[in-house]
């Protein structure tokens, strides 16, 4: 026992005055990294995309399960592919998202690159294969905010950046859906808007959702709404939407920024929602 003691103390004293071999210490590259040493470098893409899909209670479960299909079918359609493959690096990195209120927020398929048939199509199949939620309450605005949150958490260079938004009523919780608009702007990133307008106005529906979401929630170069009225739209209308967000080209290297400007009053109240809650709902 005391040569077995013995021998601890002079190992001990060994490794204070650093006269353990090499061999015997802990090499290097074993100890644990900090996260900046152990985070991949960004990677280069087209354009990083957050898809933000409103899962509220106004929407029924058929809603539910058609536009949740829709996106599956555009990551599995040959256009989609296409239209990531001509890109000018090729690439896309998308996340998807639902949301409701603004304290119901969910990421359902993390940030994901890419760069092929095969892994948009592993990107459909995660999304089919996860269970979708339902929450209360109507935030775009919240949804907006997220979005910005997770592109700049993207770890992506992206050509471009943009937020899509679907729903089908318009924003009654969080701050006002024109503040959250204006600053993803300010910060470069687009927004498109994908109204869903299948059922007849119920006490807080709005109609003219689509120029609703043109006048109040869309912004950047090139910015579109594509309406879906009819449930046979939905496929088409997203994989169409995708499309079209993907091909975009950038504006070149020193063009004019261009900045959107509210020519008018807008169409539909932007703060109409919100009226609407406190008349109906309450406070």
């Amino acid at each position: 026992m005391r040569r077995r003691l013995f021998g601890l103390w002079s190992l001990l004293a060994a490794v204070l005055a650093g006269a353990v071999p090499a061999a015997a210490q802990t090499p290097p590259q074993s100890l644990p990294q900090s996260r900046a040493q152990a985070q991949a470098p960004p990677e280069e893409v087209d354009v990083a995309l957050v898809l933000a899909v409103d899962v509220s209670f106004s929407m029924d479960i058929d809603e539910l399960a058609l536009q949740r299909g829709g996106y599956i079918e555009a990551f599995r359609s040959k256009a989609l592919h296409e239209a990531i493959a001509k890109g000018a690096i090729g690439k896309i990195a998308v996340t998807y998202v639902e949301w409701a209120g603004g304290h119901f927020q969910h990421v359902v398929a993390p940030w994901t690159v890419i760069e092929s048939p095969q892994s948009a199509l592993a990107f459909a199949e995660l999304l089919g294969e996860a269970p979708t939620r339902r929450g209360r309450r109507t935030s775009i605005s919240g949804a907006i905010e997220l979005g910005m949150a997770l592109l700049e958490r993207s770890n992506v260079t992206a050509m471009r950046q943009v937020i899509d938004i679907s729903g089908d009523g318009p924003n009654n919780d969080g701050r006002p859906v024109t503040e959250a608009r204006d600053a993803a702007s300010a910060r470069g990133i687009a927004i498109n808007g994908l109204p869903v307008m299948l059922k007849a106005v119920s006490y807080l529906d709005i109609e003219n959702l689509d120029l609703y979401y043109e006048d109040c929630v869309v912004t950047g170069p090139g910015a579109f709404v594509i309406p879906i009225r009819e449930r046979s739209q939905f496929a088409d209308a997203t994989r169409t939407k995708l499309v079209r967000e993907i091909a975009q080209a950038p504006e070149p290297p020193g063009a004019a920024a261009i900045t959107r400007v509210q020519a008018k009053e807008p169409r539909v109240p932007c703060m109409l929602g919100e009226r609407l809650w406190r008349e109906r709902m309450g406070p």
